[in-house]
């Protein structure tokens, strides 16, 4: 079993918050394709990272699924969806191998 996991930004790069539908999109889809999500949204964690020469900080929700099987080719194109949705470079989608107690 997996726990993916995604890392989605509050705010575009000028600081507006996303509407709320973007985020009950991902919501549905994921649950209508996994059965189940859990969604991290009332206190924003920050990211920050390195780039060109600045520390840019984000706050971001986290969204997690578990699934049996980790389908790579659905993901990576899922994840080019969130950037063009979420207008970024990159957003960050992991897995990790999970052993349901």
């Amino acid at each position: 079993m997996h726990l993916v996991e995604i890392l989605l930004p509050v705010a575009d790069n000028e600081g507006r918050p996303f509407a709320a539908y973007k985020y009950a999109d991902v919501r549905e889809e994921l649950t209508r394709r996994f059965g189940g999500i859990t969604a991290f949204t009332r206190a924003p964690a920050q990211g920050s990272i390195h780039a060109k020469g600045a520390t840019v900080h984000d706050d971001i929700v986290v969204f997690e699924v578990m699934t049996d099987t980790l389908d790579r080719p659905w993901w990576e194109a899922y994840r080019h969806r969130l950037e063009q949705t979420f207008s970024q470079d990159e957003i960050v989608i992991r897995a990790v191998a999970i052993t349901r107690l």
